[in-house]
């Protein structure tokens, strides 16, 4: 004799789906919102304590964004971009026009709290769809030894070193990318 038991089936329960990770989003924005300024802030505090090795001041940050204007960062001569990751601000980067024919990017930063996730890649992208819009066949950039999380990204997506383009206090290594 068969107990109904020994002829159902088992359905094992549903294996946890885990949630989907929030896609960032980037899009331009002026370098003067609460966001961009926020963000323009925690850039230069980080690039000027790695260069210093030691935490960076407001008033240092103030002098960092007098120093170094972002007035060209808005059409027809550049466009400055803010990356959200779920709606948060947490990545930002600028790209202005050097020449007719060349673009620079600048102020590529994404928050500590969100490396690893895409952030870089997508600014980048976004960055380099604003400098074919502003007419740019190719795109050059300057950074410094110690970011080597930034020359990384920019290899890994098709920035190849070249001489140097500038002679700017804090550039070491140049690169250039031809857009297609």
């Amino acid at each position: 004799m068969t107990t109904h038991s020994e002829h159902a089936t088992h359905t094992p329960a549903p294996a946890s789906v885990p949630a989907p990770a929030p896609a960032w989003t980037v899009a331009p924005e002026p370098y003067t919102t609460p966001d961009a300024t926020l963000l323009r802030r925690a850039y230069y505090a980080e690039i000027a304590g790695r260069y210093w090795k030691r935490t960076v001041t407001e008033a240092e940050i103030d002098q960092c964004l007098l120093d170094f204007p972002d007035g060209g960062l808005v059409p027809p001569t550049g466009q400055f971009v803010v990356g959200r990751l779920g709606g948060e601000p947490l990545a930002c980067g600028g790209i202005r026009l050097l020449d007719p024919v060349t673009a620079e990017l600048t102020r590529v930063y994404v928050d500590r709290r969100a490396r690893g996730t895409g952030g870089g890649a997508a600014l980048l992208e976004v960055l380099e769809a604003q400098a074919r819009a502003l007419g740019a066949g190719r795109v050059r950039l300057d950074t410094r030894s110690d970011l080597v999380e930034a020359r990384a990204l920019y290899a890994r997506h098709g920035y190849a070193e070249i001489p140097a383009y500038n002679s700017g206090p804090y550039a070491e290594h140049w690169f250039e990318k031809r857009l297609v």
